[in-house]
């Protein structure tokens, strides 16, 4: 996490643990510590958005073929039950054949360690061709 840390600050700043990173696949694991908790004693609705997020992004720029991006144009969180001791998520990604622009969904749930769902992340991403150089 070290290096995404660097790269993303912001990611970086949560404290996520990567526990498996592999093309179109992540496992990401967050303890439970002051610094993502909320006045109800529970994980802050805004980190796990952040957690969400940063499992459909590391889970979609590491399955894009080469010659596409992606950038997200919208995230929708749902929040099921306070959320509280070390969450994890797991997010896969088959990503579509892209020849232009195409709005495609990555859904992450996040999980407490009884396994049961706290919140559900919608990412809305934009995919499109790199466009080639004049």
């Amino acid at each position: 996490m070290f290096v995404l840390g660097h790269m993303v600050p912001y990611s970086g700043a949560l404290g996520a643990r990567v526990r498996r990173l592999e093309p179109g696949h992540v496992q990401l694991e967050l303890a439970d510590r002051r610094g993502v908790r909320n006045h109800l004693d529970s994980i802050h609705a805004i980190a796990l958005a952040n957690l969400g997020e940063l499992a459909s992004g590391l889970a979609m720029t590491t399955g894009l073929p080469p010659g596409v991006r992606g950038i997200v144009l919208g995230i929708d969180a749902r929040y099921l039950k306070k959320a509280r001791g070390t969450l994890s998520v797991d997010c896969a990604v088959t990503v579509p054949e892209v020849r232009e622009n195409t709005d495609f969904e990555v859904h992450a749930e996040i999980r407490d360690a009884a396994n049961e769902p706290v919140s559900l992340v919608t990412v809305r991403w934009r995919l499109s061709p790199v466009p080639q150089p004049a």
